[in-house]
């Protein structure tokens, strides 16, 4: 056998969608398998001879499988294995082994970085990624045509493609079965792209999709910016609106740059699951940090009322933009442009100044590092009755909800949410409260 060709039990899902192997009593953290496969996997690059010796772990993918695990299925796509895409991780599982993978995720993380043992999770199906998702009705959820926004890289040859695993590698696509059909309407995928470095194609709640090429530097050219179809650089999104009434739809314009989900389900999923973890009162003052385009304040502001109050926080100038002209209607709602991170500096506490001294509602939906210590302690400082943490990334999430025990607030509930099947990527809400 090769060198760099191992024969491999393997074990538990990780963190990141290998699964975990062991050799010669080194870990190995394994692509393409699912746990008690017995595969032949080959060492990724920089796991292999003398340079292989100092790393604490190794890196390989599974380039056959010799004993298959019951929940494996064929895949879908043609690159989406070994040497190919990095885009999908768990073609080769179905969902449900999918969601019980991610699961165990999950609750390792909450076990190892926040000493909290977690009983069974159930992670949740969003529903169908249309409603045209005939498959769904019929008991057969597929997992596929749900990415509404994707980057594409293009290679030296002007084709649009998604970059290899752990790798600069571009591999051209002919189709990709996550896209949203509207992605793939695009025919973004069917021309030559010369000169251009990468194209952003995104698509809302209906209509064509946008595609926005980003022209490489070198050439010096700024043709193709602007969307195909109407030359806007904005998509929109519709979402029914929790409340005390009728719901009620409500439109939210998202920008090329701006933050939305991916899945065409998850803002009404998340609406929903943050409404009824929050449980916003008339009058109530409330929070909503990196609050993005402004979908949970707008839902916060119609919980609480012209007599509550909304203070929505979001860094990023572009989204603020979104934000204020999604709101425009929402008197009570106060959009502050302030970059909320996890830096130190002489500028840091005054940056968190914007809180004010007490709120009774709390959400928050950071990026992957998570809030961070010094963020949480300064949230808990506010006292709220409950705070709602969004996040899409276990660990750090888990880390922040032990920040959160240190100061008096317990994990009262924990949802997980597939908002992005096919890769090891899952969405979580915690709620939490004071211990007393």
């Amino acid at each position: 056998m090769p060198d760099d060709l191992l024969r491999l039990e393997i074990g538990r899902v990780a963190a990141g969608g290998s699964c975990v192997a062991r050799h010669d009593g080194r870990v190995v953290f394994v692509r393409h398998t699912l746990p008690g496969e017995v595969v032949l996997a080959r060492l990724d690059e920089d796991c292999r001879g003398e340079a292989a010796a100092g790393r604490r772990f190794w890196r390989a993918e599974a380039v056959e499988v010799l004993a298959p695990s019951p929940d494996r299925v064929p895949v879908r796509c043609p690159v989406a294995g070994p040497g190919g895409c990095g885009g999908c991780d768990w073609q080769h599982a179905d969902l449900a082994a999918q969601r019980r993978g991610k699961a165990g995720v999950i609750q390792e993380q909450f076990g190892r970085l926040a000493g909290i043992d977690l009983p069974e999770i159930v992670v949740e199906s969003p529903g169908p990624a249309s409603d045209a998702d005939e498959g769904l009705a019929n008991g057969q959820e597929d997992g596929l045509g749900w990415r509404t926004r994707v980057r594409f890289a293009v290679n030296a040859e002007g084709r649009a493609g998604l970059r290899a695993a752990r790798s600069h590698r571009v591999i051209p696509l002919d189709d990709c079965p996550i896209a949203h059909p509207a992605v793939i309407a695009s025919r973004v995928l069917d021309r030559r792209w010369p000169g251009v470095e990468s194209i952003d194609v995104i698509c809302g709640t209906d209509g064509p999709a946008l595609v926005l090429p980003e022209v490489a530097p070198a050439t010096g050219s700024d043709a193709g910016r602007t969307g195909t179809s109407s030359g806007r650089t904005w998509v929109e999104h519709r979402v029914l609106m929790p409340g005390r009434g009728p719901r009620t739809e409500r439109r939210f314009r998202v920008s090329r740059g701006g933050f939305w989900q991916v899945h065409p389900r998850a803002g009404q999923v998340l609406v929903d699951a943050v409404e009824d973890a929050a449980e916003p009162r008339p009058g109530e003052r409330a929070i909503d940090l990196y609050a993005g385009a402004g979908l949970f304040a707008a839902a916060l502001a119609l919980a609480v009322g012209d007599d509550g109050e909304v203070v929505a926080v979001e860094g990023d100038a572009r989204a603020c933009a979104d934000a204020r002209r999604n709101l425009h209607d929402l008197r009570h709602v106060r959009i502050d442009q302030v970059r909320i991170d996890q830096r130190r500096g002489p500028e840091a506490p005054r940056r968190l100044d914007v809180l004010g001294s007490r709120a009774d509602v709390v959400v928050l939906d950071p990026p992957r590092a998570g809030a961070g210590r010094r963020v949480m302690e300064r949230l808990i400082d506010l006292r709220p009755r409950v705070v709602a943490y969004l996040a899409c990334d276990p660990a750090s999430l888990a880390r922040d909800v032990a920040h959160a025990a240190q100061n008096g607030y317990r994990l009262a509930s924990l949802r997980a949410f597939d908002l992005f099947p096919m890769t090891h990527h899952v969405e979580c809400l915690a709620t939490l409260r004071p211990t007393r």
